[in-house]
């Protein structure tokens, strides 16, 4: 078992000065040590053109290529590399897991990955040029894992292949964007049918009307459906699913016979987080162990974080932080049962490219 933590992101004002702020705290850090060392035995399968992410980026969200120049300026990178690390177009993705339910007034989800990726960043920002103010973990810095806008918008994502890669967005740069730029369900709906997807993933959509949107989407199209439960498999576009369900379909069913002696959102929490739950995940050699699970409260305005299983949310109050609170915490800490090292705390977090059995 590791303790691990997550550290507390809390910035007002500008893209640009956002981007800047972050550059200055990953100047030297682990994350960028390790990251180094990811690129010196990876091949990279995807190109990166400034004037075409340029151009990809500020169709949907302009504030973001911003952030981009101000972490290129902190780091005094040049602007392939900044692209390349946090630009979120067209870069490969792993295997994962990922399981989400939502529920009357709530939106819970366990993130599934490999903690040699996980960057350890939850971050509260307050834009004042463009864009929803938004909460959640960070995934490649500029991108969101999971989390909830000002107007109470919540987005989580789960893997389904990433067989026959496009030109387009990852995964966690479609959550940020959504975040930032959708004020509730049908306008994220609209937004994931028109966005360029890199890869297959399944969109989860949710806000305070209680209304919850599943977008299926690949490189090749999308599917739309109501739904309270996503894990790992298509149920529309199935001509896309993986082989191997077998997992997915275990952790869905589970969810489902587990919600029926749900009475609230801590109920819901408790299926997702306990270990013994049957849907909290430990393989994390694998790349679907559970590091996190989220949970949103649209209508409250809150948001539940725990870093491993069997662990009590930590609650962070987005209203009050709003108001111009600052909320007094730095980390947030959980523990992890792994041996495996974390990329924002230790040293050997990449890998040689063989794979793992």
């Amino acid at each position: 078992m590791k303790q691990v933590y997550s550290r507390m992101i809390q910035f007002r004002g500008s893209h640009y000065d956002y981007g800047y702020f972050q550059g200055e705290q990953l100047r030297n850090s682990m994350t960028i040590k390790n990251r180094e060392k990811q690129w010196k035995v990876r091949v990279p399968r995807f190109t990166v053109e400034e004037s075409e992410v340029k151009e990809a980026i500020t169709r949907f969200a302009p504030g973001i290529w911003d952030e981009l120049l101000g972490l290129r300026d902190a780091l005094e990178w040049p602007m392939e590399r900044v692209m390349m690390e946090f630009g979120g177009y067209r870069v490969d993705y792993k295997r994962s897991g990922c399981s989400i339910m939502t529920g009357d007034g709530y939106f819970i989800r366990n993130y599934d990955y490999m903690p040699k990726t996980y960057e350890g960043r939850y971050a509260l920002f307050q834009p004042e040029d463009h864009g929803y103010s938004t909460i959640g973990p960070t995934q490649r810095i500029t991108g969101r894992m999971d989390g909830m806008n000002e107007k109470g918008l919540v987005l989580g994502y789960n893997f389904m292949h990433r067989k026959r890669p496009g030109d387009g967005f990852i995964c966690c740069m479609i959550g940020r964007i959504i975040l930032e730029t959708c004020a509730d369900v049908e306008e994220a709906v609209a937004v994931l049918k028109e966005i360029p997807h890199r890869h297959s993933f399944s969109y989860t959509v949710f806000d305070p009307s209680g209304r919850t949107y599943i977008v299926e989407a690949s490189p090749r199209g999308t599917a739309v459906r109501e739904a309270d439960v996503c894990t790992n498999h298509f149920e529309v576009m199935v001509e896309e699913n993986r082989n191997h369900l077998v997992d997915s379909k275990r952790r869905m069913e589970a969810i489902q016979t587990g919600r029926e002696q749900l009475s609230h959102a801590y109920d819901a929490f408790r299926l997702m987080n306990d270990t013994d739950g049957g849907v909290f995940s430990d393989l994390y050699d694998q790349w679907a162990g559970t590091i996190h699970t989220a949970g949103y409260l649209p209508k409250e305005g809150k948001a539940w974080f725990a870093l491993g299983g069997d662990q009590e949310p930590v609650e962070l109050d987005f209203h009050q932080w709003l108001s111009g609170i600052d909320d007094p915490r730095t980390m947030i800490y959980g523990k992890v049962d792994t041996e495996l090292p974390f990329v924002h705390m230790e040293d050997g977090a990449y890998w040689n490219g063989r794979k793992r059995r």
